[in-house]
């Protein structure tokens, strides 16, 4: 939202009152409360002046400072709200307070804010420990709200109805409030400007689909169903994580300690609407503002960008564990297709002849009746005998079975009146139900708030789980009306507009793990807001099907990685329209080395032979690798679940000191080990990608090596996708031929060492059951370059052993002990 016009003025009408002088000050352990008065006190009369902003610093952890801003502090407090530290209390932050005439220094580990006094200069810098190799043990400042940064502002209404504002369409669409309350003169908000300094970029704030790099946009936290080619996005995560310019190290003295150690998170604690101004409204600022009273937001600090991941999913939860199977191919019915049970065994046939094993199958929208989504009852014109259907391709096919539901109950459907009659459905203020004729003709929503209308609706989600259904795609969650409404529990449906994602979501998780049992729980989620983490998977909405349509979505899944999320998916093919065999074969490659792989798409099958036989052909080599890969990839699952740190995730994550990875969006590591670059062309276009400093070899070609830091040019057939293994890394890959994700993984397989400058490196072989693990290897290379590996736990004996150095690969002995 902009305040401004230009650096001079404020745009017409705006009305700013800004914290400038510190008028009282109060401390407790671990907080420091602030009252600031936002004009000029010359003598005691200008104290009958309001208004204040009060402002309370807490140290809720370790390495992560809060800062709230208040204007009237009796409001009840805001509500839904984001749950924080939902895995248990973290360890006491240890705060530290000192005080003097002019400054207060609130420390929480390695994290200082510093409070600046001075009247009409009041100021609060954020500082982080002198880096390595740095020959100055002051500390060196992060970001600063200087002087001006933190205000009430009133703004007028007209300007929230811009084109950049989110929460407009609601309000005048008349079709889902149709008698909207008279509009304000003016909206309060509460506003926070922190400082962005020469070269640092910023990262995040959910799947974004425009540039990978955040500076110059204007980012709403809103939650819209927009597809990806727009600013808007399925997934807002009120989250940014700041990337700092490259610098030499050591570091000179001369250098100002302004510009150096700059790795920072911001969590805006607020489920609604958050506006960010990144470098767009003042190029050196990241403005920060929310409707109402108040805004608080948290600075996360970290020596590195997986550290900020690490604090910011302590905070608001870490991600969830989901089962070995989801790692395998999950193949769709389409949406808008024609399909029944003869339809969905001959896909499920054909990708077996193909050597193409489904591990999971997934009815779209018609597996229920038109008009009556969601009636959660199988269409008994094309499923006769759904439980005796299911329960036959489950045993000729060995898949699970997922369906599409979302939360809208269409008024065809004979759950309507139930819903009518239980009070389960979100309803206006005048008590009626809310509804309108967008997706199903007479929606209702449920209220997710209402403890009965989640026993109501999970009632029917039970019985589908009790028929053998194994998890759900829950589809949309993010047109929630928010003008006009009210929910079961008093919500303000403006701050439930986005957190509505968490509700629903969580609501079907929770069944599912009651069912299923701990990590056994999956979801196939689209919306999601700030610690949705914790229900996987996410995958990332509706894309066309075109070379443009693939890199806007790896964008978005790449932010989205870098907001807390670790695992993430996308339709293979694209969405909207049938993509010619080269993109389905491009975009295949790209799914299949993603955390999870679906085909799907809108008007047009997503099985192989519908695009060649080659297609087939191609598509069953990556299958078998991505089986292979499981071991490997379920590792860093149960990592995820354990840190925070993404499977799929930006090459700086793994390279921060590199500044060319800095704007890197055609490329990934998938973990630590492996770098991949999808292909965004035909076989005769000049693909174009980066392997950092290092020894890298061909995950496909032991015989190909090459030295980074490189840019790479190759023209790639549409039977390969570059992938590269990491020196120094320990791969543990499952044999060859496998038709499931979720095999024994000590039954056979290799563990395969990749050389490189490493003393010691350890990885676990999972048992493939949640966080349990079979084996601990560990790989030792003496100063003479010998290796010896060794194990704990299960018997190995059955796993091959392999070194790949200088391009050749040799036995490698496995030691039990």
């Amino acid at each position: 939202m902009k305040f401004t016009d230009g650096l001079w003025h404020l745009r017409d009408g705006v009305k700013a009152s800004w914290a400038l002088n510190v008028q009282d000050v109060k401390t407790t352990e671990d907080s420091v409360s602030l009252v600031c008065a936002t004009a000029p006190i010359r003598h005691r009369g200008d104290t009958l002046k309001g208004p204040v902003v009060n402002i309370k610093l807490t140290a809720p952890a370790e390495g992560i400072i809060g800062v709230k801003l208040t204007h009237f502090t009796g409001q009840a407090p805001g509500y839904p709200s984001f749950e924080l530290f939902p895995d248990g209390t973290p360890p006491p932050s240890k705060a530290k307070i000192t005080t003097s005439t002019d400054q207060i220094i609130f420390s929480s580990g390695p994290l200082t804010a510093r409070v600046n006094k001075p009247a009409g200069s009041f100021s609060v810098d954020f500082l982080a420990p002198s880096p390595p190799g740095s020959d100055s043990a002051e500390p060196y400042l992060l970001t600063s709200a200087l002087p001006k940064s933190q205000a009430m502002m009133d703004l007028p209404y007209k300007f929230t109805r811009d084109a950049a504002s989110a929460t407009s369409c609601l309000e005048w669409d008349t079709s889902s409030n149709p008698a909207p309350p008279p509009a304000p003169e003016y909206v309060r908000y509460m506003q926070a400007e922190l400082q962005l300094s020469a070269g640092e970029l910023v990262y995040g704030l959910g799947e974004q689909f425009r540039a990978f790099v955040k500076n110059g946009q204007q980012v709403t936290s809103w939650n819209r169903d927009g597809g990806t080619s727009s600013e808007q996005t399925y997934k807002s995560i009120p989250f940014y994580l700041v990337r700092p310019p490259f610098l030499p190290f050591p570091i000179p003295s001369s250098l100002p300690r302004a510009f150096t150690n700059r790795k920072y998170g911001v969590f805006v604690n607020h489920p609604g609407e958050v506006d960010f101004e990144v470098g767009s409204e003042k190029a050196s600022r990241v403005g920060i503002a929310v409707r109402g009273e108040e805004l608080e937001y948290y600075i996360i600090y970290g020596s590195e960008p997986k550290e900020i991941l690490r604090r910011y999913t302590l905070l608001t939860g870490r991600p969830g564990l989901p089962p070995t199977w989801t790692f395998g191919l999950w193949l769709s019915t389409s949406f808008l297709t024609d399909y029944d049970q003869k339809t969905v065994s001959g896909f499920l046939k054909g990708m077996q002849e193909r050597d193409c094993p489904v591990r999971v199958f997934h009815f779209d929208c018609f597996w229920m009746k038109q008009y009556q989504w969601c009636d959660f009852t199988f269409d008994p014109d094309f499923f006769p005998d759904p439980a005796g259907f299911l329960r036959d391709i489950k045993k000729q096919f060995n898949v699970k079975i997922c369906l599409w539901i979302n939360s809208y109950i269409g008024q065809q459907s004979p759950l309507f009146a139930e819903g009518v009659k239980g009070g389960y459905f979100i309803k206006r203020t005048n008590g009626e139900v809310w509804q309108w004729d967008l997706w199903q003709p007479g929606i209702a929503i449920v209220d997710f708030t209402n403890p009965k209308a989640c026993e109501w609706y999970t009632s029917k989600l039970r019985k589908l789980l009790d028929m053998g259904v194994d998890c759900f795609k829950t589809d949309f969650g993010e047109r929630i009306p928010h003008a006009s409404v009210k929910f079961h529990d008093g919500s303000d449906p403006y701050r439930a507009h986005n957190y509505y994602a968490i509700l629903y979501n969580q609501t079907v998780f929770n069944l599912l793990k009651e069912v299923k049992g701990e990590y056994e729980a999956v979801l196939f989620g689209r919306s999601a807001s700030a610690g949705g983490q914790r229900f996987p998977v996410s995958w990332g909405g509706d894309p066309h099907s075109t070379y443009e349509a693939m890199a806007e979505t790896m964008r978005g899944g790449l932010s989205f990685t870098l907001s807390g999320f670790a695992y993430w998916s996308h339709d293979i093919g694209g969405f909207e329209g049938h993509p010619p065999p080269e993109i389905y074969m491009r975009w295949m490659a790209f799914g299949l080395f993603s955390s999870h792989s679906r085909l799907h798409g809108s008007g047009s099958y997503r099985v192989p032979w519908n695009y060649g036989e080659e297609a087939a052909k191609v598509m069953a080599k990556f299958v078998e690798a991505k089986y292979r890969l499981v071991p490997y990839l379920y590792a860093q699952a149960i990592n995820a679940h354990a840190t925070g740190d993404p499977i799929m995730r930006a090459t700086f994550l793994e390279y921060p000191e590199d500044k060319t990875t800095y704007h890197l969006d055609q490329q990934y590591m998938l973990g630590p080990s492996l770098l991949v670059a999808p292909v965004f062309g035909n076989d005769q276009y000049l693909h174009e990608y980066y392997l950092p400093a290092g020894r890298w070899t061909s995950f496909w070609d032991d015989a190909k090596v090459v030295e980074g830091p490189r840019w790479i040019k190759e023209k790639v057939a549409y039977d390969m996708i570059p992938v590269w293994v990491r020196e120094g890394s320990v791969l543990v890959l499952g044999p060859k031929g496998k038709k499931v994700p979720d095999y024994d993984y000590l039954e056979s397989g290799t563990v395969k060492v990749y050389d490189g400058p490493f003393e010691k490196v350890e990885v676990i072989i999972p048992r493939g059951k949640g966080k349990e693990v079979a084996a601990t290897i560990t790989v030792k290379r003496s100063h003479q370059g010998d290796i010896a590996v060794t194990s704990t736990g299960d018997d190995i004996s059955a796993l091959a052993g392999e070194l790949v150095r200088n391009g050749k690969a040799s036995e490698l002995k496995l030691t039990d002990f």
